[in-house]
């Protein structure tokens, strides 16, 4: 016995191939920003935070190499 073949038609196919519109705007903006970087690297500055989080950085990068 065959199983009957369950075929979509045209527009269901059609509809499962569309993307939200932050699928498509949200990596263009992030490569825009990463191109305007590596083009002006002078402009591009260092984040200034707490100094809390680079010390618990380096303690946590010490113990997990020793």
């Amino acid at each position: 016995m065959s199983a009957p073949a369950h075929t979509r038609s045209p527009q269901q196919a059609r509809a499962q191939a569309r993307l939200p519109w932050w699928g498509i705007v949200l990596p263009v903006i992030a490569f825009a920003v990463l191109f305007m970087i590596v083009l002006h690297p002078a402009e591009a500055q260092a984040a200034t935070g707490d100094p809390a989080v680079g010390d618990f950085l380096g303690r946590l990068k010490e113990t997990l190499i020793p």
